[in-house]
């Protein structure tokens, strides 16, 4: 093996809770203990929110705070990732809570924006629909006018 080649592997970081290279998103998910309780109730809490966003669908004003409570959650990441990483002992096996939060991006994070946009893509379907039926509407006016005056 090259000087190079064996300079670029070892620049690969290796994760501290299976010695395993992390070499993609795919090799650093599998390196996760998802057997821990504090990750099957994440697991748990993600399908609950996407749930919940699916349902709420149909009414408006729960479908906001559910939308701002998720970019709180997601605003707050930085802050969780420092507390979990100071105190991970207490509820995990491993070490998760990197300095780059990668992890709580992964785990937490992404979910949850992935529900904001779910909600954003719902409400710009809400808006097209409704601004279609308005200019179906404004249409229907305009004939019922010209059919008036041609009368």
């Amino acid at each position: 093996m090259t000087e190079s080649k064996a300079k670029n592997i070892s620049a690969i970081p290796i994760d501290g809770f299976s010695n395993v290279r992390i070499t993609s998103l795919w090799s650093f998910l599998q390196s996760v203990d998802w057997s821990e309780p504090w990750l099957m109730g994440l697991l748990a809490f993600h399908v609950l929110c996407f749930a919940f966003t699916i349902l709420s669908c149909k009414c408006y004003r729960l479908q906001i705070c559910h939308f701002l409570l998720m970019v709180a959650m997601v605003y707050s990441a930085e802050y969780l990732n420092e507390l979990a990483a100071m105190n991970w002992r207490s509820f995990s096996k491993f070490q998760y809570f990197d300095s780059k939060g990668m992890f709580i991006s992964l785990v937490y994070s992404v979910p949850l924006m992935l529900n904001t946009v779910i909600i954003v893509a719902v409400w710009v379907r809400r808006t097209f629909s409704t601004m279609t039926e308005l200019k179906i509407l404004q249409l229907k006016r305009k004939a019922a006018r010209e059919n008036k005056k041609m009368q």
